[in-house]
C-alpha cells in the first residue's frame, strides 16, 4: 500500500538533536531518563544528607542551640520527604527504567513519553517542596504529617504543610505513571521465550512494586487531598469537634505508609538476588520461592498497617490481629535471607564492591527485621513507641537494608551505563566506611531508646545522660559522609580513566550483559530468543558431569559486539518529545497558585492541557 506524506504545523515536528541540553529535556530514550532519574535523586540525596547533619549536630550534645525548634521541625521533615519520596523511590526508579528493557529483551519501556512525562513531573514536585525553604517556611509537621496537627491554621500556621499536601500529590503523579509503565512492559514486552517463571528476580520484584504503587498511592492522594481541602478551604476533615475523626489520617497514611515500606525496600531486594549468585557463580538457590516470597510480601504488607497505631487505643482484639500479621510477614521475608544465604553458601565467592554491599544488605536489614519483631509485639511496642528505638529499626531497613541494596546495584550496573568500572579500592573503602559509619549512628539508638529518649525532640537535659551516644552518632554521621565522598570520588574517577567495562565484566547471568556498555539507542540488534532462565549464562557455559561450568565456544561466539555496535537504520526508536516537559510543568504552577494566587493556577492548568493536548496530536513517527 502506498504512503500518504502528511504535512502537519511546525508546532509538531519534533526535536532532532541527539547531543546537548535540547536532547536531554526531550529524550523519551529509556535509558536516558532513567539516568536523569538517577542523577536527580542523588542531588536529593546529598540535600537529604545535609540535613541529616544538620540533625546529628543539634544532638551532638545536651541543650543544643545550632537549630531552634521550628528550624529543627522544617529540616527533620524534609529529611524524611526526600529520603522516602525523593532519593529512595526515584532511585529505584532509575533502575527500573535504565534495566527493565535491557533484561527482558526489549528495546524500550511500553510508554516511553509517560515515562518521559514520569521524570518531569518528579523532578518539579521535588523542586516545588524545596522551594518552600524560600518562600515563607518548609513543612514542619513531621514526614507523616499527622492530623489534625498538620491540617489546621491553628497548630501549623504559614504554608508549610500546603506545600506537603500538594508536592507530595505532584512526586505521587510521577509513581502512578511510572508504575503503569513498567506494568504493561513486563507483561508486553518480554523477548519470544521468556515466560514469568524465566524473568529475572529484579524484574519480578519491579513488577510487584508496580503493582503496590498503582494501588497504595491513590489511598495517600485521599488523605493529601483531604488535608489540603482543609488547610485551604477550612474543611474539617479531622477535627473531632466538627464530626471529623482524629485517626482517619493515620488510618489511610499508614494503609498507604506500610506497602511504601515494601516499595521502597523490594527494589533493593531484587538488586541483591541479582549480585549474590554472580559473585557467587552460582544459580540463586531456590529461585521461585525468592519470586513467590516477594509476591506474598506484596500482599500482605496491606495487612499490618495498624502495628503503627497500637498506641492509639485500637483495643485488644484490632491489635492483637495486627501483631500476628506482623509477625507472619516476617516469614516470606527470612525465606529470602535463606534463600540468599544458600546461594552464598559453596560458592566460588568473590568479594567485590557490588558483593560486600550485597552482603552487606542481608546483614543490616536481618538486624532491622529483628527489631521489628519486637515492634510487633504489642507491650513491647508501648515501652517503644516515639523513642529513638524506632528510627534505629527504620534506618536499619532503609539505610542499611535499602540503601546498601542501592549501592550494590550502583557498583553492579554503572560499567553497564558508563562503559568503565568503578575502582575497586575506592568502593571498599566506601563499603567499609559507610558500614562503619552506620552502625555508629544508629546501633546507640536501639540503647537510647530504651533509655526513653523519645524523637522527634529538638533538644535533650543534660541530667538524662543522653550525651555521650549521641556524641557517637553524630561522629558516625560525618563518617557516612566521608564514604559518600569517596563514592563520588570514585565515580568521576571512573568516568574519566576507570578501565573498560567491555559487555560483560562480571561474568554475569542476564541478557543486559550481552549487549555493549554503554548499549546502543535500540538495545538490541536482534530481538533475543530466551531459552533458559539465566540466559547468557546458558550461552557462556555448559556443565560437565560433575556439574562445573565448562566454557562453550560456540556460545561465546554467540554474541558479536561488533555487530551490535553497526548502524541499523531500519530500527525505528520512539522519537523524542518536548510535550512530556510542558505537560509537567504547569503541575507546580498550579500548585504555587492554589497557596497565593488562584489565576495562577488556572494558568498552571492551562500549561499542563496545553502539553496533554499537543502529546495527544503527536504523530507516532515522521514521515
Amino acid at each position: 500500500m502506498a504512503s500518504v506524506a502528511v504535512t502537519r504545523p511546525s508546532f509538531f515536528r519534533r526535536p532532532r538533536a541527539t547531543t546537548g541540553l535540547a536532547a536531554w529535556l526531550t529524550t523519551v530514550d529509556h535509558k536516558r531518563i532513567g539516568i536523569l532519574y538517577g542523577a536527580t535523586a542523588f542531588v536529593f540525596f546529598l540535600l537529604g544528607g545535609i540535613e541529616a547533619l544538620l540533625l546529628r549536630i543539634q544532638l551532638a550534645q545536651p541543650n543544643g542551640a545550632f537549630l531552634d525548634a521550628d528550624t529543627y521541625n522544617q529540616v527533620f521533615t524534609m529529611h524524611g520527604l526526600t529520603m522516602i519520596f525523593l532519593v529512595v523511590m526515584p532511585l529505584s526508579s532509575a533502575f527500573f527504567n535504565y534495566l527493565i528493557p535491557l533484561q527482558i529483551g526489549a528495546r524500550d519501556v511500553a510508554f516511553p513519553r509517560l515515562n518521559a512525562f514520569s521524570y518531569w513531573v518528579f523532578l518539579v514536585g521535588g523542586i516545588f517542596l524545596y522551594s518552600s525553604f524560600f518562600l515563607g517556611g518548609a513543612p514542619n509537621g513531621g514526614w507523616f504529617g499527622y492530623a489534625p496537627l498538620s491540617s489546621g491554621e491553628g497548630f501549623l500556621p504559614g504554608t508549610g504543610m500546603t506545600y506537603y499536601s500538594i508536592g507530595l500529590q505532584i512526586v505521587g503523579v510521577a509513581s502512578l505513571a511510572s508504575a503503569v509503565n513498567f506494568i504493561v512492559t513486563i507483561l508486553n514486552e518480554r523477548a519470544p521465550g521468556m515466560s514469568l517463571m524465566r524473568m529475572p528476580v529484579f524484574t519480578w520484584m519491579t513488577l510487584v512494586v508496580s503493582f503496590l504503587l498503582l494501588f497504595a498511592m491513590p489511598v495517600i492522594a485521599i488523605a493529601l487531598f483531604e488535608l489540603g481541602f482543609d488547610r485551604l478551604f477550612g474543611t474539617l476533615f479531622f477535627n473531632p469537634a466538627a464530626g471529623g475523626d482524629a485517626l482517619l489520617w493515620q488510618h489511610l497514611f499508614w494503609l498507604f505508609g506500610h506497602p511504601e515500606v515494601y516499595i521502597l525496600i523490594l527494589p533493593a531486594m531484587g538488586i541483591v538476588s541479582e549480585v549474590l549468585p554472580t559473585f557467587s557463580r552460582k544459580p540463586l538457590f531456590g529461585y521461585a520461592a525468592v519470586v513467590f516470597s516477594g509476591i506474598a510480601i506484596g500482599f500482605m504488607g496491606w495487612g499490618v498497617w495498624a502495628h503503627h497505631m497500637f498506641t492509639t487505643g485500637l483495643g485488644p482484639v484490632a491489635n492483637t490481629a495486627f501483631a500476628l500479621s506482623t509477625m507472619f510477614i516476617a516469614v516470606p521475608t527470612g525465606v529470602k535471607i535463606f534463600n540468599w544465604l544458600g546461594t552464598m553458601w559453596g560458592g566460588s565467592i568473590r568479594f567485590t564492591s557490588p558483593m560486600l554491599f550485597a552482603i552487606g544488605f542481608v546483614a543490616m536489614f536481618i538486624i532491622g527485621g529483628l527489631s521489628g519483631v519486637t515492634h510487633a509485639i504489642v507491650p513491647s511496642d508501648f515501652q517503644q513507641q516515639d523513642t529513638y528505638y524506632v528510627v534505629a529499626h527504620f534506618h536499619y531497613v532503609l539505610f542499611g537494608g535499602a540503601i546498601f541494596g542501592l549501592f550494590s546495584g550502583a557498583y553492579y550496573w554503572l560499567p553497564k551505563v558508563t562503559g568503565r568500572v568503578l575502582s575497586e579500592g575506592l568502593g571498599k573503602l566506601h563499603f567499609w566506611l559507610m558500614l562503619i559509619g552506620f552502625n555508629l549512628t544508629f546501633a546507640p539508638m536501639h540503647w537510647l531508646g530504651l533509655q526513653g529518649m523519645p524523637r522527634r525532640y529538638y533538644t535533650y537535659p543534660e541530667e538524662a545522660g543522653w550525651g555521650f551516644w549521641n556524641l557517637i552518632e553524630t561522629v558516625g554521621s560525618f563518617v557516612i559522609a566521608a564514604s559518600i565522598l569517596v563514592f563520588m570520588v570514585n565515580l568521576v574517577r571512573s568516568m574519566s580513566r576507570g578501565r573498560e567495562a567491555g559487555a560483560d565484566p562480571w561474568d554475569a547471568r542476564t541478557l543486559e550483559w550481552s549487549i555493549p556498555s554503554p548499549p546502543p539507542h535500540y538495545n538490541f540488534a536482534e530481538i533475543p530468543d530466551v531459552r533458559h532462565r539465566d540466559e547468557l549464562w546458558h550461552r557462556k557455559y555448559a556443565e560437565d558431569e560433575r556439574g562445573r561450568p565448562v566454557p562453550v565456544v560456540a556460545g561465546a561466539e554467540h554474541h558479536d559486539e561488533a555487530d551490535d555496535e553497526e548502524e541499523h537504520p531500519d530500527i525505528h526508536m520512539p522519537d523524542p518529545s518536548y510535550f512530556p516537559l510542558l505537560a509537567a510543568l504547569g503541575l507546580p504552577v498550579i500548585g504555587y497558585g492554589l497557596i497565593y494566587f488562584w489565576p495562577v493556577a488556572v494558568v498552571g492548568g492551562l500549561i499542563t492541557l496545553a502539553g496533554l493536548f499537543g502529546w495527544s496530536l503527536e504523530p507516532v513517527a515522521e514521515e
